[in-house]
């Protein structure tokens, strides 16, 4: 007769509860909290970049993880007691293995939490920077890099339709996006991680391309027609206290600044990462720039990350 297993052997043996895979047994019952972040998109769009930055956070890091061992990858880093949070690049490299990509996806999120970060950019931006690394096209240099980038943007649809979270970094440069998401994605991030650009414009040169939100400042008196105020900038103490002496100066003010804070955890519990707000008067020079300054610095005080910038403001 087989010697008989001890109490501790039997818990050992048990088997996880049914209906459940032995690696959300293993998850469930893992005395960290696993996860996954996978990045994809763009080539050119700064995948290596947000790579580096998630390692500086702690994740345990890999590029251009075949997609095929990506499950096995979930499962180590699951039974791991030193990994446990993890992140790995996903890109057009894979050629036409990347299509199974969404099927893998669905079947690695019943097995640990995972997120997927889609990196892109305008035509225009990634055109300039392959100009500027002078690198080819992963997908060949038999096309020029334009016909590769929208061959490879039909590539990569149906992956973005699944990302949850997407991120335009046409507007970053490299430290601005490594910073963007340390804040976005550190362990003690919150509602307020997202970034605010609060920009200022003249209509006669055209909305900004990028603005979610436009607000026209037009409305307010004009300083232009004050001979002593026509070559400063709303930026200038005695400029920004005549714009700011109207009493709908100071109620725009008001009223936007709470709208705006109203509204800022809805666009994050939606998943937006970032907002640009648009105040525009007729040059870009004196009311827009004082109400852009204005609304940053009411954000700035109530705990949000803003840039302010002067797009038409003279240098």
């Amino acid at each position: 007769m087989p010697p008989r297993k001890s109490s501790a052997t039997r818990k050992r043996a048990k088997p996880p509860r049914r209906g459940k895979t032995k690696a959300q047994a293993i998850a469930h019952e893992a005395p960290h909290a696993p996860e996954l972040v996978i990045i994809t998109g763009m080539s050119g769009s700064g995948k290596a970049s947000v790579l580096k930055a998630f390692e500086d956070l702690g994740y345990y890091c890999v590029d251009n993880l075949p997609v095929e061992l990506i499950p096995r990858f979930a499962e180590m880093a699951l039974q791991s007691s030193e990994i446990r949070r993890t992140a790995l690049v996903v890109d057009v490299r894979e050629g036409s293995k990347l299509e199974k990509l969404p099927g893998i996806l669905k079947a690695v999120r019943r097995l640990i939490p995972t997120k997927v970060a889609f990196l892109e950019a305008s035509d225009a931006v990634l055109l300039r920077r392959f100009s500027e690394t002078r690198r080819p096209h992963p997908l060949g240099t038999d096309a020029p890099v334009n016909a590769s980038l929208k061959t490879e943007r039909r590539h990569l649809a149906a992956i973005r339709a699944l990302a949850d979270i997407v991120i335009d970094t046409s507007k970053f440069n490299v430290h601005e996006l490594r910073a963007h998401i340390t804040e976005r994605f550190r362990e003690q991030a919150t509602e307020k991680s997202i970034l605010v650009s609060s920009v200022s414009f003249g209509f006669r040169h055209g909305v900004p391309e990028d603005a979610d939100l436009v607000f026209d400042v037009r409305f307010l008196p004009n300083p232009h027609f004050v001979p002593e105020f026509r070559p400063l900038t709303g930026r200038h103490p005695r400029v920004a206290k005549y714009i700011r002496s109207f009493p709908q100066t100071q109620e725009f003010i008001h009223r936007i600044s709470d709208l705006l804070i109203y509204l800022l955890p809805h666009y994050v519990h939606e998943g937006k990462s970032y907002l640009t707000i648009g105040f525009g008067c007729t040059g870009g020079q004196h009311r827009s720039v004082m109400i852009a300054e204005e609304v940053g610095k009411r954000l700035h005080q109530a705990g949000y990350r803003v840039k302010v910038v002067h797009r038409d403001m003279p240098k």
